[in-house]
């Protein structure tokens, strides 16, 4: 054997092994490459497209809601302005208010040929005097039995039938009203037909004023 051939063989092989070496080392190299480009942003398609062939369907995308701001609440504060009213003077008109009007028959029974009578009497029960409509215009007297009206204390009264007095607080006004026990129909100057004998109500008839009721009878 020639020992120049055997040595340019082995030089041959140990060449030939680096070789393949280096090879080998670049096909590395070029794996890691591939796999550090698909984990970058391109690798995100790449990612959704082996999800897809493996038949897995990709993460939604999370949703943003967006919530309204709350609406300030708006409170209006209404001031309101009391004038006070102006003090009675004396001599003004009663406030309704302050006058009392109460009604009381003489008797319960009347016989015979006796007239009914009732007291009506007023009280101002303000601070100072004032005055009020006492006639048969602003208190008018009524005597009903049932629906029927049978007598008005209005009905032919003289004049226009107002009666004005000054009433001084705590001192009450009185008057006694008498009925004929006569019907109120027909002229003042006729003749008017009598009442029958019943029970009837007597009532005080105004404006601003509580109502105030007796009861009475007529007997034969």
């Amino acid at each position: 054997m020639d020992l120049g051939t055997d040595r340019s063989s082995h030089a041959e092989s140990t060449d030939a092994f680096w070789r393949r070496r280096a090879i080998a080392f670049t096909g590395v190299l070029a794996t890691v490459g591939l796999v550090a480009w698909a984990c970058t942003g391109d690798g995100g398609d790449k990612k959704r497209q082996i999800h897809t062939a493996a038949g897995l369907s990709s993460p939604a995308p999370s949703a943003t809601v967006s919530v309204p701001a709350a609406t300030p609440t708006i409170t209006v504060t209404a001031k309101v302005t009391v004038r006070p009213s102006a003090p009675q003077r004396p001599g003004d008109a009663c406030p309704p208010g302050d006058v009392v009007v109460n009604l009381s028959s003489k008797a319960s029974d009347y016989r015979g040929s006796a007239e009914p009578q009732f007291v009506l009497s007023v009280v101002n029960t303000g601070k100072h005097a004032c005055t009020f409509g006492v006639g048969p215009k602003e208190l008018e007297l009524r005597i009903t039995s049932g629906p029927d009206r049978v007598w008005s204390s209005a009905h032919c009264v003289r004049g226009d039938g107002s009666a004005i007095r000054l009433l001084k607080r705590g001192i009450p006004y009185a008057a006694t009203i008498t009925w004929d026990r006569r019907r109120s129909t027909g002229g003042c100057g006729g003749a008017r037909s009598p009442a029958r004998p019943g029970t009837y109500v007597a009532a005080v008839k105004a404006d601003n004023v509580k109502a105030e009721r007796e009861v009475f009878r007529l007997r034969r």
